[in-house]
């Protein structure tokens, strides 16, 4: 699609999105059930697409994580489909008071949540996710423009058809979701600015760089997965194998399952082969450093870019640490602020792992693999964020809304409070 047509369309988005943002809390929740009857009275179609996806990234030698996060299957179906429903069960975002003081008597200032708008969304070839994204943008009543990846293309243009086709007797119609699907599309919505308020970028770290050198739109995102999980010596040992087995192979293809297994010198001779032991009877490849090296049987030894890498797959690296300061250090300078945990019965080092770590998501004594929306009872997300923005960690409904301050009065001038006569605010907090 050419310039001119598609800046049409993003204009047709910006229009639905105005109606969607004074949508009433009821019609939006009547949009997610009509969306999730939809999904589930063409599942058929959506599979058959889904099956045609597979097999054309099959044929062309897609790696297995990300067919794993291609694949559409009854069980993910479920799974979006009860998202939309826990969404539909949260409290309406809108209009919520963040803020609130009393300048004056009857001079009342608020802080009140509002839609962000229109958001220009970029994700890797999940179709499930774009569900997901689609159930967030109608609770929040944001427009969207969604771009997956391209291995998905038939799943995504049958998924955000029959969405558009559920909501379209609605007050806001269907213009509300659209979908783009080329590079020059892609380049396309970063010029958008003034049609789209937000954009965010799921991919490569090379891939959020270009977006982000390249659009003067506000962006928030992640990009690589780089997870983290250290084993202090202080850590239940049978507990911290299954902890650790889960957050690497529970769902390996995943941005928050662990790729680096940092432990404590003081229990690696009685820890690392226990755990050997549990991730080869799951086929998980092993990069160990010199020290942990001999004591994990079928280990190969690891380079530095072990360390720096997202395995995406039945493959980690394993580093000895002296210490829980030297496990934080390696996490700052090898990690990608996304998501790391710290196993351990002590509360001094679990304080100082939470305060020292900058991540988006830190945990204690639990999988990394807890760090999203759906989990966090956020009913879904759009993402994981680390940017340090408002939105940080999974993206759910909080982190679409924006705010206004909405000051009402009386016929209040500044004049009236100032100079050396002029009155006193009093600045009373409500909230």
């Amino acid at each position: 699609m050419n310039d001119s047509k598609l800046f049409e369309s993003f204009s047709k988005v910006r229009e639905s999105a105005s109606v969607l943002s004074v949508s009433s809390d009821e019609e939006r929740k009547k949009a997610l059930k009509l969306v999730s009857d939809a999904l589930k009275a063409n599942k058929d179609l959506i599979f058959s697409q889904n099956r045609a996806d597979l097999d054309d990234a099959k044929a062309s030698g897609i790696p297995d994580s990300i067919l794993h996060r291609l694949l559409f299957s009854e069980d993910k179906l479920k799974a979006v489909t009860k998202g939309l429903s826990e969404l539909s069960e949260q409290k309406d975002p809108i209009g919520r008071v963040r803020e609130k003081r009393e300048l004056d008597p009857g001079f009342v200032l608020e802080k009140r949540t509002f839609p962000i708008g229109v958001i220009g969304m970029i994700f890797e070839a999940r179709p499930d996710a774009l569900v997901q994204i689609a159930g967030l943008a109608l609770r929040s009543a944001n427009a969207v423009i969604l771009k997956g990846g391209r291995e998905a293309a038939r799943s995504n243009r049958t998924l955000i058809s029959i969405i558009k086709d559920a909501t379209k007797d609605l007050s806001f119609g269907s213009d509300w979701i659209m979908g783009i699907e080329s590079h020059e599309d892609v380049d396309t919505l970063l010029k958008a600015e003034g049609y789209v308020d937000l954009l965010i970028p799921r991919g490569s770290n090379a891939f959020v760089r270009h977006v982000m050198e390249n659009t003067r739109i506000p962006v928030i995102g992640h990009s690589d997965g780089i997870c983290a999980t250290y084993v202090d010596k202080s850590a239940d040992l049978k507990d911290a194998v299954k902890v650790c087995l889960d957050a690497k192979i529970q769902y390996p293809a995943a941005c928050n399952a662990t790729e680096t297994f940092l432990v404590h010198k003081d229990i690696a001779p009685s820890f690392l082969p226990m755990l050997a032991k549990a991730f080869s009877e799951n086929g998980v490849k092993i990069h160990a450093d010199k020290t942990a090296l001999p004591l994990m049987p079928g280990a190969v030894p690891a380079t530095e870019e072990d360390f720096h890498t997202e395995y995406l797959g039945l493959e980690c690296a394993i580093k000895v640490v002296s210490s829980v300061q030297e496990a934080v250090d390696h996490i700052q300078s090898h990690g990608s602020h996304h998501t790391d945990a710290i196993l351990t019965k002590d509360k001094k080092n679990a304080d100082y792992f939470i305060a020292k770590v900058d991540s988006a998501d830190v945990f204690v004594n639990c999988s990394t693999r807890f760090a999203d929306g759906f989990r966090f009872g956020l009913g879904a997300e759009v993402g994981i964020s680390t940017s340090k923005f408002h939105a940080r960690g999974p993206v759910g409904l909080e982190g679409l809304m924006t705010t206004k301050w909405i000051l009402c009065g009386d016929g209040q001038t500044v004049a009236e409070y100032s100079g050396e006569n002029g009155k006193s605010f009093h600045h009373k907090e409500l909230i």
